[in-house]
């Protein structure tokens, strides 16, 4: 599976097949957030959101992945990326893009 941030892959005509997308949210540990919360104190990277964040983007991806294998696509262009808090210690990841399936027609 192809995954581009542009509406063109070199070489490649498709036809657009449908919208996927793919969220998850996720919340990090108690024990993390209130070490968070002192870290914001004093100052410093926030480790442990930037992994929960990461690591929600991988869910989200995967499950946009598989709405696109599901309509048998061969790539997914435009690919954007959302966050949101659903909650103060909650967030939600978002991703979409347009599903696509190669044709062998050539551009004139």
């Amino acid at each position: 599976m192809i995954l581009v941030n542009t509406d063109r892959i070199t070489g490649k005509e498709f036809e657009i097949l449908s919208i996927v997308k793919g969220s998850t949210i996720r919340s990090i540990h108690l024990g993390r957030d209130i070490i968070a919360s002192l870290k914001m104190i004093v100052g410093g990277e926030l480790t442990d959101y930037g992994e929960m964040i990461n690591e929600a983007r991988a869910i989200a991806t995967k499950r946009m992945v598989e709405e696109a294998e599901a309509l048998k696509a061969d790539a997914v262009v435009n690919i954007r990326y959302a966050t949101s808090n659903v909650t103060q210690r909650a967030a939600e990841v978002l991703v979409y893009g347009t599903a696509v399936k190669f044709t062998s027609r050539k551009s004139t």
